[in-house]
């Protein structure tokens, strides 16, 4: 326990080691920091002249390399945003598929609805005289036809001395036995 509180001293409140002169320190200190700060005005430069400025100094063959080196950015830069344009569109077909199944789905339940409810509608409104066999031929059309109501018609003992409504009687019998609709003893 006690070599390793030593250890922990040395390296925490020793001191530096002195094996390298100060000197020497400060000498590889302030070359790195020459080297940093030629860097750092090369990579300026460089920016400066990919933006366009500065190209006056540069010879015909940095201009090349310049040229070079702008093409080979602009690939890459159209490469990107080709995938990321190809990207989205898949995302936006697997999204239009998906749109397509539900608004299909969707189609599907509402005709189911709708068929249900030709069937309920009639019924819930009191008219119970609604088809169930699908629709009928006109054949059969033809022999079902609404007869003409006469809104004077009167029914009791007394249509007998009522003249006008005696005479709708009869012209209406007359007319349906000539068409074959209704033979006039039904009435």
């Amino acid at each position: 326990m006690l070599k390793t509180l030593d250890r922990y001293q040395k390296c925490s409140y020793g001191a530096v080691e002195v094996s390298k002169p100060a000197k020497e320190l400060e000498q590889s200190s302030y070359r790195e920091y020459l080297k940093l700060k030629g860097r750092f005005e090369s990579l300026q430069r460089t920016q400066r002249n990919l933006l366009g400025e500065d190209l006056g100094p540069l010879n015909s063959k940095e201009l090349e390399q310049l040229e070079r080196q702008l093409d080979s950015s602009l690939k890459q830069v159209r490469s990107t945003k080709t995938q990321f344009m190809l990207d989205q569109l898949a995302d936006l077909q697997n999204k239009e598929q998906m749109l397509v199944d539900a608004n299909r789905t969707l189609t599907m339940k509402l005709d189911e609805i709708n068929s249900r409810n030709q069937y309920r509608q009639p019924w819930e409104a009191g008219d119970q005289s609604m088809q169930y066999g699908g629709p009928q031929n006109a054949h059969s059309q033809g022999f079902f036809q609404p007869l003409e109501c006469n809104p004077t018609l009167q029914i009791g003992p007394d249509y007998r001395y009522n003249t006008v409504a005696s005479d709708q009687i009869t012209a209406t019998t007359q007319a349906q036995q000539v068409n074959g609709f209704i033979p006039g003893w039904m009435l």
